[in-house]
């Protein structure tokens, strides 16, 4: 791979986090090889931003891809413990 006097590689690799799962199983595809389970989305993004640290500093491209929380999930993609509804107390 050649360097560009700009300090870029003619050609980047690109790695595409994709975040994946339903309620309490979350998982990381590293182009398109599917990681470790999460129990939450947010846990999965995090894991996902901590390597697509390290493949910046290796001169990747990244794209992290996180899907928004669908009818009747809960938003970070965690199981409802049938707990207090907080907002209710107010």
């Amino acid at each position: 791979m050649q360097t560009a006097s700009n300090g870029r590689t003619d050609q980047a690799n690109t790695d595409i986090y994709r975040i994946q799962g339903s309620e309490a199983d979350w998982h990381v595809a590293v182009n398109e090889q599917l990681g470790m389970g999460y129990a939450s989305k947010e846990a999965a993004f995090e894991a996902a931003v901590a390597a697509a640290s390290n493949a910046i500093r290796d001169g990747h491209e990244v794209v992290i891809m996180v899907p928004g929380a669908k009818a009747g999930e809960t938003l970070l993609g965690t199981e409802d413990s049938g707990g207090l509804d907080w907002g209710s107390l107010s």
